[in-house]
């Protein structure tokens, strides 16, 4: 259903998680300051409903973005807000990524209520619900025990209290956002635990059938342009590696001047075999690094990584 009322207060729709509507009400006051007027729509996705499976085991492409999308065809909404690292690589063709916003650092984080904490000193279980966080930690920290660790980031705080396990493994982003920030007891180097494609950044999408004034509108007050091209890139190399959120990939742009730098990968669930690559081009150019790239590691061996992993999961 078109809207073709483009003076209506924008409806962002969100998830209900706490970090969710802080996202929602970040891009909610960017849009006040830029003179317009919000309204904010709650809705519960697959994602937050099935929290006793993980994300590989549940079919997690737009596990936490189909109900919202629904919601962008039928006029419920006008934008739909993410976190980009969830979005999935392909979207479908009456939908469009309109923008996103600037990122925080991208980093992740080791959480615990000991300060004193660090990774690999005695038997120690980990909590995470990332595919690509559990691998890298077999890899670098084959003693520990990796834990599945579901729910919103309070739930999962409070699994860490309840002593299910002795940290948790964290996006540095979500982390600060929530003012967790005396709870990390380690930060992680980005040339081990490069983090997952989008990580870090808000994402924006709507109907392609918004009225283009509004479009232009949302765009101009949201979109971090040095972002937005690193997540081209990023998500190019996802959407040709066809790895959603449950493959142990990931991908981290940066820019200089006119140039970004691409560093991505592949890791076996075991964590034994690791692929990663490194290719840097002019910006303009960042969807065809990203392609690129995806193709280099996948004759490089990341072909047979995922073969494995799809035969591991049928």
């Amino acid at each position: 259903m078109e809207t073709t009322d483009t003076t209506s207060p924008i409806r962002i729709g969100t998830r209900g998680s706490r970090l969710a509507l802080w996202q929602a009400h970040h891009v909610a006051d960017t849009l006040r300051a830029n003179g317009m007027e919000v309204e904010i729509i709650t809705i519960t996705t697959k994602g937050d409903l099935v929290l006793d499976r993980s994300l590989d085991k549940i079919g997690a492409k737009g596990v936490f973005t189909e109900e919202l999308e629904e919601s962008l065809r039928n006029g419920a909404i006008d934008i739909a807000v993410h976190s980009a690292k969830d979005v999935q690589s392909t979207i479908p063709d009456d939908l469009e990524l309109l923008a996103f916003m600037e990122r925080e650092k991208v980093h992740d984080v080791v959480i615990s209520f000991d300060p004193l904490f660090k990774l690999g000193e005695g038997q120690q279980v980990i909590g995470t619900s990332s595919t690509r966080r559990r691998s890298l930690l077999k890899r670098f920290y084959p003693n520990l025990i990796t834990s599945e660790c579901r729910g919103n980031l309070q739930t999962r705080i409070q699994k860490l209290k309840d002593g299910q396990y002795d940290a948790i493994l964290l996006a540095y982003a979500g982390v600060a956002r929530m003012q967790y920030d005396h709870m990390i007891a380690q930060h992680l180097p980005l040339d081990h635990f490069v983090p997952a494609a989008g990580q870090g950044s808000v994402a924006i999408e709507c109907a392609k059938s918004l009225p283009l004034e509004r479009k232009l509108n949302l765009k101009l007050a949201l979109d971090h342009k040095p972002t937005h091209l690193c997540l081209l890139a990023e998500r190019a190399y996802l959407r040709t590696m066809e790895g959603g959120c449950s493959i142990p990939s990931f991908a981290l742009a940066t820019i200089d001047g006119d140039n970004l730098t691409l560093r991505a990968g592949i890791i076996s669930l075991d964590g034994e075999d690791l692929i990663v690559e490194e290719m840097t081009a002019p910006s303009d150019q960042a969807e065809a690094m990203g392609e690129q790239l995806a193709q280099t590691v996948l004759s490089k061996g990341g072909d047979r990584i995922l073969k494995s992993i799809r035969e591991e999961r049928v």
